[in-house]
Parts: structure tokens; sequence; C-alpha cells
């Protein structure tokens, strides 16, 4: 199994366009309001120390440079060969390995996981863009690579973050700079039923360890002045033994 020649083509064309410093990509946030605001929440959550860590989406690696402190092995996988560039173009320290991944090739995610082992997975986003079809492949890939020791991180939109976007691309000076490329190559906000969520984790062998609610920030501001600030979802989910 693997993605669609469409879907894929949409993120090759989203991350071949997009520039290449940190921030200019709508959902490139300062670390600081994303991916450490979640590292607080993952770490009493994890089962045991001193696992790897795969950042599933990594896009230009943002984020993934800033988990690479925590984590003593850190790889980032994207789809996109161009988005992974520029992670590897942005990662001058070398800190981090970046590939290619389809995450719904199942073949390929068991060759990363026997390579890696049982690994921790940061994702952010990513659900949610996929195709419903692809949604809960996705899933069993992070059961096979959290494995039985692992712990993985998702954050996503809630059901709510949709309409919200989409009021504010479709006001009366269209989409702000930043969100025009994705609906411009195909990729506007998909949705995931808030209840759907930690389903398809269950579906695929695994517990909902924690789960809550936060304000997913992105770079981009509306016309009005204030920085658009997405509703999300989180889990923390794993093999627990309990289920």
């Amino acid at each position: 199994m693997s993605v669609t020649t469409r879907y894929k083509d949409a993120w090759e064309g989203f991350w071949g366009e997009a520039p290449d410093e940190q921030g200019a990509v709508f959902w490139d946030a300062d670390p600081a309001l994303t991916a450490g605001i979640h590292l607080a929440l993952f770490e009493g959550h994890l089962a045991e120390q001193g696992l790897p860590l795969v950042d599933l989406g990594c896009g230009n690696g943002t984020q993934t440079r800033f988990l690479a402190g925590r984590f003593e092995r850190t790889v980032g996988v994207d789809l996109s060969v161009a988005a992974v560039e520029h992670a590897r173009h942005q990662d001058g320290s070398g800190q981090v390995r970046f590939e290619q991944l389809d995450a719904v090739d199942e073949k390929a995610v068991q060759q990363l996981h026997a390579e890696l082992g049982d690994a921790q997975v940061y994702m952010r986003g990513v659900l949610h863009q996929c195709e419903p079809g692809d949604r809960q492949a996705l899933a069993d890939t992070i059961a096979t690579l959290v494995g039985e020791r692992g712990r993985a991180f998702v954050v996503e939109p809630s059901q709510e973050a949709k309409p919200l976007m989409m009021g504010i691309a479709q006001g009366p000076a269209g989409p702000p700079a930043k969100m025009r490329p994705i609906f411009a190559h195909g990729i506007a906000p998909g949705e995931v039923a808030d209840a759907e969520l930690p389903e398809y984790f269950r579906s695929a062998g695994l517990d909902v360890v924690a789960e809550g609610e936060l304000p997913l920030t992105t770079t981009e501001y509306r016309a009005d002045g204030p920085r658009i600030v997405l509703p999300s979802k989180w889990l923390v989910v794993g093999r627990t033994g309990t289920s």
C-alpha cells in the first residue's frame, strides 16, 4: 500500500515552492510554542527512556531539531523529498537523520522499525491531511514503530479548526499569504471528527494513555492582527498491557 499519486504530488509541489527560512510556512511555528509544549506533556508518559524518536511528517525539520536536544537518536521522516531536502539543509549541525518515507508503505515502515527497534513517535497535524482511506494505515504505522515499549504523541487540529480556517480564507481579502500555498496545492485542511481520533489508534491495538486539548499555534496572522491559533486535540498512545 502507498499514498495516492495526487497526494504525494501535492506535497512535493508545496515543499518544492516553499521558502527555505524557518517560519515561512503556515505551521512552522517556533518550537517553544509547539513541540516544546507537547514535549512537556509527552515526557511524563514515556514508559521507557533511551528509545530513539521518530518525527513522523517532519516537514522542514524545525520541530525535529528541537526534539533532538532531548532524545539521543532522532529521525525525521516525510513523504516529500523536497521537505527532506529543506530539513537537511537547515540542519547545519547534522544532529538529525532525515529520510523520505511513505508512512502507509507497510514494508518500508517495518524496515525502519527493524533498524531502530521500538521508538517514541511525534506526529503533529498529519492524520487530518491524509486521504481518509489512509488514516487507519497511518495509525497502524505508529503502532508498528512504537512496538511494545514506545509511546507516541499525536496532535491534530480539532473538528472546529476546519470551519475556522475556511472562514479566514474566505474573508474579503482572501486567504492570508501563508495559507495560499496550502489551498493552491490542494492540501486544504482536512477533518477528523474528535471522537474518531482515538478510535484509529485503538483499532491499531494501542491504548490511549493521556489526552487533552491545546491551542495549535501557526506562523500566520489574521487581517485584523491576531495570530491564527487553531483548536487541537492531543493523545499519548502506546501499549500498556491493560487492554
